[in-house]
């Protein structure tokens, strides 16, 4: 795969380094030499210093034939119209931008651009950890506005049926493992304490979610 990235800041030279370790092809794009000092010595793609919306300078990227584009500076508007001129005008593949003020977003949405913010999906994880580790993520999808969670079925749980426990919007059971053995759960399916379950939600479900929890904790005291 024939990858540029644009920017060579922190996030940038890391993307970069990756890429280039799993033996892809690589050139990094940045208007300060310097900024290449962030890549690892034992960098083997190319880099380009020059101004990446410089029709001179898409050509020396080689953008007509790359696979895929990361606009990963700390500018949003500039993220937005290298993406927005890589998709539209190059008709490259896979376009990805960084998401540098969580403010901004909103514009990168409205290209239809994929978006990382780091910012919005980091405050949420350090949320999620700050709550009782009951539950326990193990996937995020997008910006962690929906993630899946696993734990296991305490005994307060024991003998209810999934529908009882599960809130009204935002959480969805997606698995249940039992005795080693994974099923689909159905709404009226009776759990057991010890049962790994999965769940798929929103913060807002999963909150709704512990708030349910808690409640049946305290009913058991």
């Amino acid at each position: 795969m024939y990858v540029i990235v644009v920017g060579c800041g922190r996030m940038g030279a890391e993307l970069a380094s990756r890429l280039d370790q799993q033996g892809h092809k690589v050139v990094v794009v940045d208007p300060n030499d310097a900024a290449f000092q962030n890549l690892p010595q034992d960098f083997r793609g190319r880099t380009v210093e020059g101004e990446v919306l410089n029709e001179d300078v898409l050509r020396r990227l080689g953008i007509e034939r790359a696979d895929g584009l990361a606009a990963v500076t700390n500018s949003d508007t500039l993220n937005a119209v290298v993406a927005h001129i890589a998709r539209v005008v190059y008709h490259t593949p896979t376009v990805v931008v960084r998401n540098y003020d969580s403010r901004w977003r909103s514009m990168h949405e409205t290209f239809g651009l994929q978006v990382i913010s780091s910012t919005v999906w980091g405050a949420q994880r350090i949320e999620e950890l700050l709550y009782q580790a009951t539950l326990r993520t193990v996937f995020s999808a997008g910006n962690g506005e929906v993630e899946i969670y696993e734990f296991s079925v305490p005994e307060a749980w024991s003998g209810r049926a999934l529908r009882e426990l599960m809130p009204a919007s935002g959480c969805l059971a997606v698995a249940l493992t039992r005795a080693g053995r994974a099923i689909l759960p159905s709404p009226d399916l009776r759990l057991e304490s010890g049962d790994v379950l999965n769940l798929s939600a929103t913060l807002e479900g999963i909150t709704a979610l512990r708030i349910r929890m808690g409640e049946l904790q305290e009913a058991q005291t």
